[in-house]
């Protein structure tokens, strides 16, 4: 069997200009983000002359309306744009995911007014975005938040600590879910919150086992004034403004994942093809076809699953479901192809002389975020068979 280079990925685009898109991504991948990304990960650069230039390039906003910035794009196009980037350096890709997240709530529930002000440089101005819901003690049992807005006059003062904020300390703007009323999750509100604001600071960043590129950080509200024209839909909204985010958030998690994973293959199939033993090359032997089938399968399922929850989204349809299970699947999947690299791998595999250890340590992570994997069953769960009994 010859030496063999992994292939693009073959992608089903619904117009010519979602392709042109992808190789617009593709080129930009080339020339300015996996040339570096080992490098900078390991030295913790987090690349924000990279986002810059996604922003100028309009792939900051590809969801959104091109009325105030966005792209116009479907979440099928979206998604698979997040997955071309995140095959090449996941901090970049998670980080798209994130900040389209945080302009959620100001895209889907602002007024007019708000979205005219904000949406325009959010969306194509060069900022970069946070989503702040987790705390120290309320993770997966969000609707228990316990930073706290209060009204005073025409602002909110918030205080409190967010924690696991990815782009925490550098971003420009952050959605900060916070608690106005009584507890539970009708007493919380969606606000927009300029990352200069007084009394808003950051923590060091986490030391992480993997994405050592992509700060995540606690921040600190003391007291911090916001006019109450920054807050983003109605009082009391902002837990069911989060969870619809969530459920978009979810998707691109699932999308990154599986960037992930078909990275890790890739380096797999050419490290196999161009390795030999015995005479002749690794990929010749039984064993390790075998497994570079199984991983292969198990991406064209994970990028099916969120394609088709995707398509559900753009048509308007319930997709939370769907979105749970693209979450589940496709992370589980990238760690599995990833730790099935290392192996093919062998001993090179655990080395930082190639990328499959990072990737490894790279796709724990995203069984984590946006809800643990345990989470998401629940979710499915719930949805089958109604809520849990009290």
């Amino acid at each position: 069997m010859p030496d063999r280079a992994p292939q693009p990925v073959d992608r089903q685009l619904p117009t010519e200009e979602a392709r042109d898109l992808i190789t617009l991504v593709r080129d930009i991948v080339q020339r300015e983000i996996a040339p570096r990304a080992a490098e900078e990960e390991d030295a913790g650069h987090f690349p924000r002359e990279v986002f810059s230039l996604l922003s100028d390039s309009g792939l900051l906003g590809l969801p959104y309306d091109s009325e105030f910035g966005g792209g116009d794009q479907p979440y099928e196009v979206y998604l698979q744009v997040l997955e071309e980037l995140a095959a090449a350096r996941l901090t970049v890709g998670l980080g798209v995911s994130v900040h389209s997240l945080a302009c959620h709530a100001l895209a889907g529930y602002g007024t007019k007014e708000q979205q005219a002000e904000h949406l325009p440089t959010m969306l194509g101005g060069g900022l970069l975005g946070a989503y702040c819901l987790s705390e120290p003690a309320s993770g997966s049992d969000a609707a228990s938040l316990r930073t706290k807005a209060v009204r005073d006059g025409d602002d909110w003062v918030i205080t409190g600590t967010k924690a696991w904020i990815t782009h925490g300390g550098v971003a420009d703007f952050y959605t900060v879910l916070a608690r106005t009323g009584v507890d539970g999750p009708r007493g919380i509100t969606a606000f927009l919150v300029p990352g200069d604001a007084q009394g808003l600071n950051a923590a060091a960043p986490e030391k992480k086992m993997g994405m050592k590129g992509s700060p995540t950080a606690q921040l600190h509200f003391d007291g911090v004034r916001i006019a109450d024209s920054r807050r983003l839909g109605e009082e009391g909204q902002g837990f069911a403004i989060a969870l619809s985010a969530l459920d978009s958030g979810r998707l691109g998690i699932a999308a990154c994942a599986i960037g992930v994973a078909q990275a890790s293959l890739d380096a797999a199939l050419e490290y196999a093809t161009g390795r030999r033993q015995f005479g002749r090359p690794i990929a010749d032997f039984q064993g390790l076809r075998f497994m570079l089938a199984d991983m292969a399968t198990r991406i064209e399922a994970g990028r099916a699953l969120y394609l088709a929850a995707a398509r559900l989204r753009d048509a308007g349809k319930p997709f939370s479901q769907q979105a749970a299970m693209a979450k589940l699947f496709c992370t589980d999947t990238a760690m599995s192809v990833a730790i099935d690299a290392v192996q093919v791998l062998g001993g090179y595999g655990y080395t930082q002389d190639f990328p499959v250890e990072r990737f490894m340590r790279e796709a724990k992570v995203l069984q984590i975020v946006e809800g643990t994997n345990q989470i998401q069953r629940m979710v499915i769960a719930r949805h089958l068979a109604g809520p849990e009994t009290r």
